[in-house]
């Protein structure tokens, strides 16, 4: 039987997550072409969790993925603004600020929460470590 990983009211395949960090840096390619081409929210989540422990087992090139991450930064869903600011967080990718910022204004003058967490909480943090110089 497949374990599930519950992060962030999220359940993702274990047996995929191992999968990918086991591959490590050849696993990147495969992990962004996914993203580019998947309109799953489900997914796509899923993928933004496994990049996101991809970065904290310190796997290099993964700034290079922002193009591909960037596809996102319009999104209006509550769990991939709350995956992709994190990201972006530990990133420090400084074309990333800009679109933080417009979700953070965007969130605040048309809230539209659905879920159990607040996107702007995670988006607000990724914007002081920004101003902070990455410090948090």
């Amino acid at each position: 039987m497949i374990q599930p990983i519950t992060s962030a009211y999220q359940t993702f395949n274990q047996s995929k997550v191992d999968a990918y960090l086991a591959g490590r840096q050849a696993a990147l390619p495969i992990l962004a072409e996914n993203l580019r081409s998947s309109n799953n929210e489900k997914e796509i989540v899923e993928d933004l969790y496994i990049f996101n422990r991809m970065i904290d087992d310190g796997i290099k090139d993964t700034k290079s993925m922002y193009p591909v991450l960037s596809r996102f930064n319009q999104t209006k869903s509550p769990a991939i603004q709350t995956f992709l600011a994190g990201i972006y967080r530990k990133l420090q990718i400084p074309d990333a600020f800009g679109p933080l910022v417009v979700m953070l204004i965007k969130n605040s003058i048309s809230p539209y929460q659905i879920g159990k967490f607040d996107p702007n909480e995670e988006i607000g943090g990724a914007i002081l470590s920004y101003i902070e110089g990455g410090s948090r």
